[in-house]
């Protein structure tokens, strides 16, 4: 009897034990996952709050820099109602300038996103501030272009505003033209449109060259026009091979670009600048 006693008290001494290391590991990985899901809502809470300050300064700015352009340049705008008003849109333009990516979202009736170099939203004192105004009320996005991921991080920005419902603006030929030519474009527009299953806004621009030609560090007073053309739906491709399909959207776009800007045509791509700022 004293044996099996003693067995019994062995058995439920062991039980105990087991039940102690248990809720303590229980403890322990609750504590884990418990910091683990706090750290995620500081991060989701801060980033919230970046978008949230974004948006006041693109409000603001937009609210001073639409007018200001309106009244300095008078551009010539045609065919903004083929702009969607709500939804993820691509506007896909011709590149003359640096003032390209100012040109269109300050014409835009609503608000379009290109991306631009994180420095630009870098800064102290009351200038840093003036030009992270400057860049978030025209709707620039930050990106680190001297990032190795620099390629991905644009496109998985792209496909967030794109997929968040926002229009976001895009140069097919990759860098300004330096002779006025339209060149051959590089389909990674053609790869957002099907992705986000988007339409695509061909968009002409004329006389921004005017503005700020290629090495003017200021700009200058300049007839400028914009052209929106009718929408270009991914549809159309639908069971095509994806690369036929990217190359043919890319091309049906760069036609209705150069109808929209009267750009005489160049076959070949447009290599970039070895110093530019494109």
């Amino acid at each position: 009897m004293g044996g099996r006693s003693g067995e019994r008290a062995s058995i439920e001494g062991a039980i105990k034990v087991r039940d102690r290391v248990s809720a303590t590991e229980g403890t322990t990985e609750g504590g884990l996952q418990g910091s683990v899901d706090r750290a995620r809502h500081r991060e989701q809470r801060a980033a919230a709050q970046r978008r949230y300050g974004w948006r006041m300064l693109y409000r603001a700015g937009a609210m001073i820099l639409k007018p200001v352009a309106q009244v300095l340049y008078r551009p010539a705008i045609t065919g903004v109602d083929n702009i969607p008003p709500e939804g993820g849109v691509i506007l896909a333009s011709n590149h003359l300038s640096f003032i390209d990516s100012f040109a269109i979202p300050l014409v835009a009736p609503r608000k379009v996103s290109f991306l631009a170099k994180a420095e630009y939203f870098t800064g102290a004192g009351p200038l840093g501030l003036l030009r992270r105004g400057f860049f978030a009320g025209v709707g620039a996005i930050p990106v680190d272009r001297d990032s190795s991921r620099a390629a991905q991080e644009s496109l998985d920005l792209a496909l967030g505003v794109l997929r968040e419902g926002g229009a976001f603006g895009i140069y097919p030929e990759g860098t300004r033209s330096r002779d006025g030519r339209l060149y051959r474009g590089r389909t990674g527009v053609g790869w957002l449109a099907l992705t986000a299953g988007v339409p695509v806004v061909p968009v002409g621009l004329r006389g921004t060259d005017r503005i700020q030609p290629v090495g003017s560090s200021w700009p200058r007073l300049a007839k400028v026009s914009v052209a929106f053309g009718p929408p270009i739906h991914p549809e159309t491709y639908a069971g095509m091979p994806a690369g036929r399909a990217r190359r043919e959207l890319t091309d049906d776009v760069m036609d209705a670009i150069a109808i929209l800007s009267g750009q005489d045509r160049a076959a070949e791509y447009n290599a970039a600048p070895s110093s530019g700022t494109d």
